[in-house]
């Protein structure tokens, strides 16, 4: 179990990156979404012993990793959005270098654990190929062969699919959801598909705070009934936006957009809009809106107070 309580960030500014963030993490995938500087990146160095914390807590597996990050660092792979390859070494020798740095090593020598895990991501048919021969699925694969090398109890993946082709993805997912059991692999991105795909449990991260806490199903239950689909010249968009809580708005034939709309009152949606079954996407978004519209409400309320 991964356990993170309370966890605050401040860094110089001062900037609140991490604003009381409280997760409890079990075995499998789960996944964090967020968009780009709501505090994933933070988060996820923090947890890795990279980052300390301004305060709070982070556990695993009962160990206390802030007060010694030697603990989870010996437990720890890391698969960065940016990981880095060395594109004249071919994916054997590249996986062995990584599992010398990483100090992996066993009875049967660094090359025979290369050749074990690069068969483990499907990579064995191009182990004599060069790095910079892969596609980006298989670059992918070959970072995911090093993360996972030592066997360790957690796994942080950033981004792993951006980029990546559908079918790439795909294969990427499959190989995901079976390295998942018996350890625990914490999925940071913002791509929703990856999450409603391979994680049974999620949360929402926005302005450093966790605002959702849940399962892909309960999100999307909790605004089932509540979601409206319909059509919206472009020049009346931005005036229907003011009025209304716009998930996305999808241009569609140069001149009109396909929007979706949440509506708390399910009975007061938009005129010639039609009911439509609530997605993964849908949650999350509205998630994201509900958090901003109470921090502009509370920046408001402060402001009339002073």
């Amino acid at each position: 179990m991964l356990s993170i309580h309370n966890l605050i960030k401040i860094y110089a500014g001062p900037v609140n990156a991490l604003q009381g963030v409280t997760l409890n993490i079990g075995e499998g995938l789960f996944g964090l979404l967020g968009p780009n500087g709501a505090g994933k990146s933070t988060l996820m160095n923090t947890v890795a012993g990279l980052l300390e914390p301004t305060s709070g807590s982070i556990t695993l597996d009962g160990a206390d990793i802030v007060k010694d990050p030697r603990i989870v660092r010996r437990q720890l792979g890391y698969l960065p959005q940016d990981f880095g390859f060395f594109p004249d070494l071919t994916g054997l020798r590249m996986l062995e270098l990584m599992l010398k740095l990483k100090g992996v090593d066993g009875p049967g020598g660094r090359h025979k654990i290369a050749q074990a895990l690069l068969e483990r991501v499907n990579l064995s048919h191009a182990a004599k190929r060069k790095v910079s021969g892969y596609s980006g699925g298989m670059r992918q694969r070959l970072g995911l062969a090093q993360a996972i090398a030592g066997n360790p109890r957690l796994v942080i993946v950033d981004e792993p699919t951006a980029g990546l082709d559908p079918e790439e993805r795909h294969r990427f997912y499959r190989l995901l959801a079976e390295l998942a059991k018996n350890r625990i692999i914490l999925l940071s991105t913002h791509i929703v598909e990856d999450v409603a795909t391979l994680c049974p449990r999620m949360a929402v991260i926005q302005g450093g705070r966790v605002v959702a806490d849940t399962t892909p199903r309960a999100a999307r239950a909790a605004i089932d009934g509540h979601m409206f689909e319909g059509f919206i010249p472009d020049d009346q968009l931005d005036e229907f936006s003011k009025h209304h809580s716009v998930t996305s708005a999808i241009l569609s034939e140069g001149s009109t957009n396909r929007v979706r709309v949440h509506s708390a009152d399910a009975s007061a949606a938009p005129t010639g809009f039609a009911s439509s079954l609530a997605t993964l996407e849908d949650a999350y978004l509205v998630a994201i809106l509900t958090s901003r519209s109470a921090e502009l409400a509370a920046i408001n309320s402060t402001g009339a107070a002073a």
